[in-house]
């Protein structure tokens, strides 16, 4: 693992077979496949306002209590369900019902919908930190929900094209 990958915890698996998620369905992919298609972007992690009336989704700047800036990723990943419960387990079924809230750069979504990867995921570029030099990872710019209160989270809506 190069010092990019353990600094950022995730690192494009070059045990991987290139290009695996171009002739292989979702449903069909590994574990670590599943794993390894997360850009760590942290995108998921940003707490999402829908508006009842329309279904349109608002992404906030305001991150999961778990989420550590820095390093954009899950402070607690392998708990992450048990201490917080609305956490979403995104599963082939779950991309493919739920997409509208997720990014539109994410990697689960543009597979769902038929599309390859960019050129800036880590699977691609062969750089964990390519997310992050392309501009499209959130390090660096998220509150932590823990710091605002929960009335307050439409205050904190991004109108960045998420």
């Amino acid at each position: 693992m190069t010092a990019a990958a353990r600094r950022t915890g995730h690192a494009a698996d070059t045990a991987l077979r290139p290009g695996f998620w171009r002739d292989t369905a979702l449903e069909d992919l590994s574990a670590r496949e599943w794993e390894a298609l997360c850009d760590g972007c942290g995108k998921c992690c940003l707490l999402k306002l829908e508006d009842e009336d329309t279904g349109q989704v608002a992404y906030t700047s305001l991150a999961c209590r778990l989420f550590e800036d820095s390093n954009c990723r899950c402070g607690d990943y392998a708990n992450r369900r048990s201490r917080v419960p609305q956490c979403v387990f995104i599963t082939p079924e779950v991309v493919r019902a739920e997409a509208h809230w997720m990014p539109k750069t994410c990697a689960y979504r543009l597979l769902g919908e038929g599309r390859d990867l960019p050129a800036w995921h880590p699977l691609v570029s062969g750089d964990p930190e390519s997310v992050h030099t392309a501009g499209v990872s959130v390090r660096g710019r998220t509150i932590s929900e823990r710091h605002v209160p929960e009335q307050d989270a439409a205050l904190f809506i991004i109108e960045d094209e998420l």
